[in-house]
């Protein structure tokens, strides 16, 4: 900005507003799309958004619970059917936005639970339909059918930001066949919105690979990981043009009771599992260009209730099991944990228990279902700018893992 500007050059140049709106906090800029059609342009635009949440990288909202049973979503023609009474997609609600979800009636219309990404659900009912929800605009999108036909499958939503053109996004579908198989071959079919087409193709393995069918998985800038049997973890990169998938072993590799995939705050691999007594949370970084495990912490569930003897009494949680629910987004201090019907946060920095209130249905088998955090990054948005929701054919893209868990 030059001396020679005046104050009605400068609030009249695009450029300069950009560069002034770029040093505000995101808890200042919010307000100030209420200011005029013109800034709430700018600053909802794909350009600054990707600028602006590079610098500040503002936080997530956490808009409740969403319940995933695969026992329907996955189910065989002489499989058990639902029940009309319970909801193909339950939501506990933790904010106002979910309540509003909730009410809306669209998850009604969405069928199951499958992924999401930066708020953006996908859902659908196997293998016919899957839509993509957008909560900021209330907007749907189905997918066309896929082409390849798999009786059991793994799949992930990847979003992506380009500071040009917006968002994009991808939908890959990983077929999971038998552990006795021993194919180094792993089928895979990816929808990409810059071709409204879905493509299909064979990823090679360096060794046998079986994938643990309709298990969540974890995007982390654009590399993809899914559960796979023999205590392990898949790995593809759905960026790169080498068709390969690799395969990594996980630091436990027993039959826990819960085990959970997320992000560390710098962006890498956490892994945690838990039984009755303990909870283990694991990061995956290299070390000397080599993947290894380290372990962030281990916390035994007993110790930690005498040390919240409160919340133990209040919610009567000494005769009833104690497990890891997931990982925040992109944080390492701190995990959802469960107990009953009761979620809570766990901070490992002051080690307090904090239950976590909610609003909906608890009728479901918990034992039967994931529980898994939805959130959306807190951006301001409008629908005057619902078309640069998914923006198509864009260089340069950077994956989003922001996601479900």
């Amino acid at each position: 900005m030059t001396s020679a500007l005046s104050a009605h050059e400068v609030l009249n140049s695009n450029d300069t507003m950009c560069e002034i709106l770029l040093l505000l906090p995101p808890e200042t800029i919010y307000k100030l799309i209420l200011v005029s059609k013109r800034w709430l342009q700018i600053i909802a635009s794909p350009y600054f958004r990707h600028t602006y949440l590079a610098k500040w990288n503002p936080s997530f909202e956490l808009i409740g619970f969403l319940v995933c049973s695969s026992t329907y979503l996955g189910r065989r023609v002489d499989g058990a059917r639902r029940p009309r009474a319970e909801p193909s997609l339950p939501l506990l609600s933790t904010s106002s936005t979910g309540d509003e979800i909730e009410s809306s009636g669209i998850l009604k219309k969405l069928g199951y639970y499958i992924d999401s990404s930066d708020g953006l659900l996908l859902c659908g009912r196997h293998p016919k339909a899957y839509y993509l929800w957008d909560p900021s605009t209330q907007k749907q999108q189905q997918l066309p059918r896929p082409r390849v036909h798999f009786e059991e499958l793994c799949m992930s939503l990847i979003t992506e930001d380009c500071p040009d053109k917006g968002f994009s996004y991808k939908v890959i579908r990983a077929e999971s066949v038998g552990f006795t198989a021993q194919s180094t071959k792993l089928k895979v079919e990816t929808f990409s919105s810059k071709t409204s087409t879905w493509s299909y193709s064979e990823l090679t393995c360096p060794e046998p690979i079986s994938l643990s069918p309709w298990t969540l998985g974890r995007v982390i800038k654009g590399v993809v990981y899914w559960h796979a049997r023999g205590g392990k973890v898949a790995m593809y990169d759905s960026n790169s043009e080498e068709k390969r998938v690799d395969m990594i072993k996980l630091p436990k590799t027993y039959d826990y009771d819960e085990q959970v995939l997320g992000e560390t705050i710098d962006g890498c691999l956490q892994y945690g599992w838990s039984n009755k007594s303990v909870m283990e949370v694991w990061k995956l970084e290299k070390v000397n260009d080599v993947l290894q495990w380290n372990i962030l912490f281990k916390l035994n569930f007993k110790v930690m209730w005498k040390m919240n003897s409160v919340e133990a009494t209040r919610y009567s949680v000494r005769t009833k099991e104690t497990q890891l629910l997931a990982f925040l987004n992109q944080k390492s201090d701190s995990v959802y944990i469960r107990c009953d019907t009761h979620i809570f946060i766990y901070d490992t920095e002051t080690k307090r228990v904090e239950v976590v209130q909610y609003q909906g249905r608890k009728s479901f088998v918990w034992d039967y279902c994931k529980v898994v955090p939805y959130f959306r990054r807190t951006w301001p948005c409008s629908p005057l700018f619902e078309n640069n929701v998914m923006m198509i054919d864009t260089p340069q893209c950077n994956a989003s893992s922001a996601g479900s868990n």
